[in-house]
């Protein structure tokens, strides 16, 4: 969830006159907790939500990237007619090289079905994007040539750079950061204050997943539907979050220094031939392999012959290396149940000279594995694209609503107008009992320590918060009405 008040221990919506003070709870040392969380819900929602807008909008774009492909690209990506078998993978690769006489050979994936086979090569000039060419595995024709980055076409690149940094670098990756490393906090935060408002009010828990559509139509009904959407839709928002921070600039580096602390990332392929580990390896699904200028065309077919004896099946990729070491031949498979096994094979023995098996991963791995082809819309096909699709819609619908109980709520006396709500009151800080603050200081420096643009913002809400309440009680103690309570 995210976004404004969900408890309604606020002030009443559009009241004239002062705000009346609560009812005593059951448990007045819960009381602080709440309106503290509440607080922290409003200002987050308000400010955090424009970075979740455009982070929802961008991933829901993202959804439909292979449908997208295939209208754009369909041409290069699939055959017209399916063979009965596939011509050899060297003629394959040596119409590619014909057709793209520059650059270095990069990886070979061999096309199956109605997918055409596809050749990658690596130029200095483009950096991390490649050229792709796409031959037919039937007839050995070139059907076309596209600027990849990692097996991704333009359109996805470019979507992909959407969604991640606004086709701004670096710079534009602390947006996506930022979204992430609040989304769950607003989530968790919203549904214990939805939980506990139905714990104390008469419904109960009856409508914590139906809103209560009995309630006359304003703020309360709004809440409702804020309240529930982001019930239904919090796992998944958990989810999105905690897979999306492990590709982020800073949170993302101490998630891979956490993984290294415990050893548990990704084995890395060994591809010389001695047995020494091979430097590089990747978390994610933008790897890369070492280039090589003069692959032989042949030994593709001999190296995946290899492979498929060692029980690689399905789609794979091979990566031919260089002069004195081992190509690499890895599953391609990333839907349910994925096949992501590699072997290393010495093109000059034929034999498998080392292996890593997904079965073989430590359990961070696989599950790293799984969530980034999961949060990608990959793992379970369509089914994962309509998922994701149904939670960025979702979570646009409790932004919308979050906003509109806020303008909702606003006063509407002549003598009070204003274009939005005030915020819920302070004081929750100074009314925590110390046992709380002794354990949660600590807990919030460590979780804002590891991720610095939640640690960051929150600072930046306490400083603000403690400064309005300074110059609010200035303010008041000038007109002689009793001080505000102070910040927190």
């Amino acid at each position: 969830m995210s976004l404004t008040e969900l408890s309604g221990e606020s002030a009443p919506e559009s009241l004239p006159g002062p705000v009346p003070a609560a009812p005593a709870r059951s448990s007045r040392r819960a009381a602080p907790l709440a309106a503290l969380l509440l607080r922290l819900h409003f200002y987050a929602g308000v400010l955090i939500a424009p970075f979740l807008v455009v982070a929802a909008l961008t991933g829901l774009a993202y959804t439909v990237t292979p449908q997208l492909d295939q209208l754009l690209y369909g041409d290069q990506l699939t055959v017209a007619s399916v063979g009965d078998q596939p011509r050899p993978l060297a003629e394959q690769v040596a119409a590619a090289r014909t057709a793209h006489p520059d650059g270095d050979l990069v990886t070979v994936a061999p096309g199956a079905g109605d997918q055409t086979t596809r050749v990658v090569f690596a130029l200095e000039e483009l950096g991390e994007k490649q050229h792709t060419v796409y031959v037919d595995p039937y007839t050995g024709a070139v059907q076309g040539q596209l600027t990849t980055w990692f097996g991704s076409t333009p359109a996805t690149t470019w979507l992909d750079d959407l969604h991640r940094n606004l086709h701004l670098g670096d710079l534009g990756r602390h947006y996506s950061e930022i979204a992430a490393s609040w989304l769950w906090v607003l989530a968790l935060g919203g549904v214990i204050l939805w939980w506990r408002r139905r714990q104390n009010g008469r419904a109960r828990a009856k409508h914590l997943l139906v809103p209560d559509l009995s309630t006359s139509r304003g703020v309360r009904r709004t809440r409702g539907w804020h309240a529930t959407t982001g019930v239904w839709l919090t796992i998944g928002l958990l989810f999105l979050a905690a897979t999306g921070l492990t590709w982020s600039r800073f949170a993302g580096a101490n998630f891979g220094a956490g993984l290294d602390a415990l050893d548990a990332r990704r084995p890395v392929l060994s591809t010389t031939l001695d047995g020494a580990p091979s430097p590089g390896g990747g978390e994610h699904q933008h790897g890369g392999a070492a280039p090589s200028a003069a692959a032989d065309p042949a030994t593709f077919d001999q190296v995946l012959a290899v492979a498929r004896d060692a029980g690689l099946s399905g789609p794979v990729e091979i990566s031919p290396g260089t002069p004195g070491t081992a190509w690499a031949v890895a599953q391609t498979d990333n839907t349910w149940p994925v096949r992501l096994d590699q072997v290393a094979v010495d093109p000059g023995t034929n034999t498998v000279t080392a292996r890593n098996d997904y079965a073989d991963w430590s359990l961070l791995a696989k599950l790293s594995a799984l969530g980034v082809q999961a949060h990608m819309g990959l793992l379970f096909g369509v089914l994962n694209q309509i998922l994701l699709a149904a939670l960025a819609v979702g979570l646009l619908c409790v932004i919308v609503w979050g906003y509109r109980m806020w303008w909702q709520r606003r006063p509407t006396r002549a003598d009070r107008r204003s274009p939005v709500g005030a915020p819920p009151a302070r004081g929750g800080l100074r009314g925590l009992p110390w046992w709380v603050v002794l354990l949660g200081v600590p807990v919030a420096v460590a979780v804002g320590w590891a991720l610095p643009w939640f640690g960051i913002p929150l600072l930046g809400f306490l400083v603000a918060d403690v400064v309005v309440g300074v110059f609010a009680r200035r303010r008041a103690g000038r007109r002689g009405d009793p001080a505000p309570t102070s910040a927190g």
